[in-house]
């Protein structure tokens, strides 16, 4: 069969797909798992239906700082994975709905490239393969768990966030849960798990967890999760692993000390990174290019190496997350379909958050990646227990628990970073990403503009674009959470 458009991937591919056929195009989706990508079938979507539940029992549980006395809460198990699962069922109507798609065909397999136009579709099952060919491919495949070849742990078994939100699923929550890796994953199943009462240990080989973030709030989510009986182990390589009748063990030695540690556990949940899906579609025989870890190299109008053929999401390895792939999505459904000037990808104000116990949000540069590049910053933070909304909370300066909003600024007053650690850290981030947004596309236009008197009127402009003044100039509602984030700019001294 010939097309004008195969999508291979059914996450933001989707996308892009929807804008084809509404242009009338004549398309196809390959997929070889679920309809809806990670996020909505094995990441952000249903594990958010489990973080939430644990948010409100570690809620309950500090309630007596505020005066609100509560028992410990019980965990219906058989209702928050109920709900879990609607939320992942909700593939089959993706899938139901493509079917009856006109000019659309749904291939259920895996493509492998035979040419820069060709593709195979597998299905494993003794149906014959089907060949396609198309005019444009977009590859959205995604990535996949990276499990390292630990001694035994393939005997012993293990799960990833794949396997867990499959087949794996638990009946009930486990009574003791190993982890392996320090970052995201770790940190929210950590977070779900321990507020579910199982005990938790996670085993890492950096010297901190979250080693992505800064320092400090490394250290700030790690005391949260030893006061929360989470065991931390850092600094530690995994020697083997083994079963004992029902019980797995992992022998761990700490990197610094040398000293062994056997962890014993119920079940083991490796989420020690990801890998690309690139190396299952053949990609040399299309002339895509990869880098030396199997991501598929595109540049900023997500054109890969071969003309005919894009790429976008998880597989091009910039900025793993959902939203960076809806981003990614829209300009590249511009720039195939609009006809008009081309839009590049920005990622230059990306921001991520953790769904951890408190949360934590981040968008922009870390101090030490601004060190490293010989940039001029300056640096405030602003305590929960600074502002009225946070001492209603219960929040009180110097406790434990007290987290913090890190702004980050040049000498011009430009936004550099901004991390948070606290409740609602997602929602206070986010008025940040429009302004280190604002400024990042102001000086793209600056670049881009040939016309003298846009140009004139964009360096009026430009000079408060990403930089702090709107927010400086701006009410802010009182009291709220807002005044965390809004008042940390008053701390810094610029001399006027």
């Amino acid at each position: 069969m010939r097309y004008d458009l195969v999508i291979i991937g059914s996450g933001a591919g989707l996308m892009v797909l929807e804008a084809a056929v509404k242009h009338g195009l004549n398309c196809a989706i390959v997929e070889n798992s679920k309809f809806g990508g990670t996020c909505l079938t094995k990441g952000c979507i249903p594990s958010k239906m489990l973080v939430y539940p644990a948010d409100l029992i570690r809620d309950i549980e500090s309630a007596d700082r505020i005066g609100v006395k509560a028992g410990h809460p019980q965990v219906d198990w058989a209702t928050v994975s109920r709900r879990m699962w609607e939320q992942i069922d909700y593939h089959k109507e993706i899938e139901n709905f493509l079917q009856v798609v006109p000019n659309l065909t749904v291939y259920k397999g895996t493509a492998s490239f035979t040419g820069s136009d060709s593709a195979i579709v597998s299905y494993g099952d003794g149906k014959p393969d089907d060949v396609i060919h198309a005019e444009k491919f977009v590859i959205a495949a995604g990535a996949r768990s990276l499990v390292p070849a630990f001694a035994g742990l393939e005997e012993t078994g293990y799960i990833t966030s794949e396997t867990f939100f499959g087949a794996k699923f638990p009946k009930n929550p486990w009574k003791s849960l190993a982890l392996i890796g320090g970052g995201t994953i770790t940190a929210e199943f950590a977070h779900i798990f321990s507020s579910f009462g199982t005990k938790v240990t996670i085993i890492g080989r950096s010297g901190r967890i979250l080693r992505k973030e800064e320092p400090e709030i490394s250290e700030f989510i790690t005391k949260q999760f030893v006061k929360d009986g989470v065991n931390v182990l850092t600094d530690s390589s995994i020697e083997r692993v083994f079963r004992e009748g029902n019980r797995k063990h992992i022998v761990t030695e700490n990197r610094i000390t040398k000293e062994k540690a056997t962890i014993e556990c119920e079940e083991i949940l490796v989420a020690s990174g990801v890998r690309s899906n690139g190396d299952s579609l053949a990609l040399e025989k299309a002339g895509v290019e990869t880098d030396k870890n199997g991501w598929i190299i595109t540049n900023p109008y997500l054109e890969t190496s071969q003309k005919n053929i894009w790429a976008l999401g998880d597989i091009n390895g910039k900025y793993q997350f959902r939203h960076k792939a809806n981003h990614e999505a829209e300009v590249l459904s511009h720039n195939l379909f609009n006809g008009t000037e081309k839009k590049k990808a920005n990622y230059e104000a990306v921001p991520w958050a953790i769904f951890t116990h408190p949360q934590i949000a981040r968008l922009g540069r870390t101090e030490q990646e601004l060190l490293d590049a010989g940039v001029k910053y300056r640096t405030e933070k602003n305590y929960y227990s600074e502002v009225a909304g946070g001492r209603a909370m219960g929040y009180r300066g110097g406790a434990d628990d007290d987290g913090f909003v890190k702004m980050i600024v040049g000498e011009d007053r430009k936004i550099l970073g901004v991390h948070i650690v606290g409740p609602q850290a997602a929602v206070l981030l986010q008025p940040f990403v429009h302004l280190m947004n604002a400024g990042s596309r102001c000086k793209e236009k600056l670049q881009d503009s040939h016309n003298t008197k846009e140009s004139e009127r964009l360096k009026a402009l430009c000079p408060t674009l990403g930089t702090f003044a709107p927010v400086s100039d701006a009410m802010v509602i009182h009291p709220s959470l807002s005044e965390l984030t809004a008042w940390v700019f008053e701390k810094f001294d610029f001399g006027n």
